[in-house]
């Protein structure tokens, strides 16, 4: 062959090789199409090219240590964000760890996709012992909104489309992409395959509430003398934030709001009822439940918390289902909830009379009682500190700094937090939620601190940080304005528990005096050891305006904890004494 022969031969090769493409860059491009520009996941076999190729093309990729907090990131950027976070593993194990973020985001509707690599069907399907051989899809399908497995490189832009509609239509959740190893290395025309690609429009359109729903719930709204609204998550996620706020001032109906939805209106807002919560669930007689459940941080609506007054329900919720799910909801709206705030807010202009003076001054009265109460316990400047001298230290901390994201998980230190330090704008507090699961701390900081660029303070418990905190790491590797401060208290609930025997440490209790500040350290970031609620205070203040990765180990009195905290009814007690 010529020369010029082998330079054409050589230029045909090159130019059918530009116009080819394959499984890697068809889910990359399908991302960027709709507009996915961060992911979250732990690399391994099958997928490490994938993040690596993604890196190169310009989407953020975060790598954890662990699947499970790179799904908690993923699926509370999908909370803070309005689109699905993505979280990419391996197969198998790695799957499986993921799954339990996906699980939890499906509880609390948060938009998520998991993205993992599996083994091939063929072999799946006839058990025949393949790497990490597991059918995934079949596993996740029962712990998700939706699931969907693509074999060809031609339906990846289908599948990625599916999966983004399916995770923020209607009610949102998590959504579980099955992508085989072998997926990745087809090869299809570039044109072609670009073709495939689907941009999704409209993902979460508008559902209107009828007319008739809007009329009833209004009737009823009009017919109450102690009237409550119950803000919950799903009206944070809304961001239907003016629309919200208009409704409860114009009304001048008092709120409660649900941990995440602190922060909606201020929680020093007038007409909060948060300092008052069991006065205002005992004698309301009339409750407007904004993207909040009945479950059982609502002890389902009945029972002595809901007290003897008759109770009628009115439910905001995009979900029909979720209407009489515990007690019957005597007027339910169903759509999304900016459309029905702003049905309420166009129907309460006329014939509106706002809520007797006696209902709003009792509320005050229960809230200057309990605040009072309050303020005596924050200000305790004992050493070691208790939980509530701790948090008083903390509650400064966000008052100064509103725009800050406070991330906050344990038992006594979920608790307490909740009650103890306002927030004052919204989505800025992210903790467990519905399930109540520990673990979500460092995946939920790094998410938050990625997705807004916001300083992100993460109150542990000593027992919450130990599912994650191995992220430490994370957290430095990437320069994240995270400051994580662990009530260390020796163990779980209290550190002062023994084995009766003699033989071990008890079944709640850690190693004593652990220095949690040297973890940090050794990654790079500034560890701290404080002892005191001024010394806790000063700590914070330092790493916030630092914007570095800080670590404080706040010692807390071992003795200060409670069995399971708030929650320890739900804990069974042997009532058998052996002898």
């Amino acid at each position: 062959m010529s020369a010029v022969a082998q330079v054409i031969d050589v230029s045909a090769a090159a130019e059918t090789e530009q116009e080819l493409t394959d499984g890697f860059h068809l889910v990359i491009d399908a991302l960027k199409l709709n507009d996915i520009d961060t992911i979250y996941g732990v690399p391994g076999i099958p997928i490490t090219d994938l993040g690596r190729m993604a890196q190169a093309e310009g989407i953020r990729v975060v790598s954890f240590r662990h699947e499970q907090n790179a799904g908690n990131a993923a699926a509370i950027a999908g909370f803070l964000t309005k689109k699905p976070g993505v979280c990419l593993t391996v197969s198998a194990p790695g799957f499986l760890n993921g799954l339990t973020a996906l699980a939890n985001a499906t509880t609390n509707c948060f938009p998520m996709i998991l993205i993992s690599g599996s083994s091939e069907r063929e072999i799946v399907d006839l058990q025949q012992g393949d790497y990490e051989e597991m059918d995934q899809l079949a596993i996740a399908k029962p712990l998700c909104k939706a699931a969907f497995r693509v074999l060809h490189a031609a339906d990846i832009g289908i599948g990625v489309a599916r999966a983004i509609r399916a995770a923020v239509s209607g009610r949102p959740g998590g959504v579980y992409l099955d992508l085989p190893a072998k997926l990745f290395s087809q090869v299809m025309d570039a044109d072609a395959g670009a073709k495939s690609l689907v941009k999704v429009i409209d993902a979460a359109p508008a559902q209107l509430p009828s007319p008739s729903a809007v009329t009833r719930a209004l009737d009823v709204l009009k017919s109450a003398k102690k009237p409550l609204i119950i803000l919950g998550k799903g009206a944070a996620y809304a961001q239907a934030d003016a629309e919200i706020r208009s409704f409860i001032e114009t009304s001048g109906i008092p709120f409660l709001p649900m941990s995440m939805a602190k922060g909606l209106l201020p929680d020093n807002h007038p007409l909060s009822a948060g300092a008052a919560r069991s006065t205002v669930l005992k004698d309301s007689d009339v409750v407007v439940l904004v993207g909040a459940r009945l479950n059982w941080l609502l002890s389902h609506g009945k029972g002595k918390t809901w007290g003897d007054a008759p109770k009628k329900f009115i439910q905001i919720d995009i979900e029909p289902k979720e209407m009489d799910s515990n007690v019957e909801i005597a007027a339910p709206l169903v759509g999304d909830i900016g459309s029905v705030i702003e049905a309420l807010n166009e129907g309460i202009k006329t014939g509106w009379k706002a809520p007797a003076a006696e209902w709003i001054d009792a509320i005050n009265a229960r809230k200057e009682v309990n605040i009072g109460k309050m303020a005596q316990r924050l200000l305790k400047n004992s050493t070691p500190m208790d939980f509530h001298s701790a948090l008083g230290a903390l509650k400064q901390v966000i008052k100064e700094r509103p725009d800050a994201i406070l991330v906050n998980e344990g038992a006594n230190t979920l608790d307490l937090a909740r009650g103890v330090i306002d927030m004052y704008q919204p989505r800025k507090r992210l903790d467990v939620g519905t399930w109540g699961v520990m673990g979500i701390g460092m995946g939920f900081a790094i998410g938050a601190a990625v997705e807004t660029g916001k300083p992100v303070l993460a109150v542990e418990g000593d027992s919450a940080f130990g599912f994650s905190g191995m992220e430490v790491e994370t957290i430095c590797r990437y320069n994240l304005p995270v400051c994580v401060v662990i009530f260390n208290n020796n163990g779980i609930y209290r550190g002062t528990d023994t084995d009766p025997t003699g033989r071990d440490p008890g079944t709640t209790v850690f190693v004593a005096d652990s220095r949690y500040d040297k973890m940090m350290e050794a990654f790079g970031g500034v560890g701290v050891h404080v002892t005191t609620p001024d010394e806790l205070k000063r700590a914070v203040d330092e790493a916030m305006d630092s914007g570095k990765p800080t670590l404080i180990n706040a010692v807390i009195d071992p003795a200060a904890g409670s069995e399971s905290g708030n929650i320890g009814s739900l804990n069974p007690q042997s009532v058998v004494k052996k002898k």
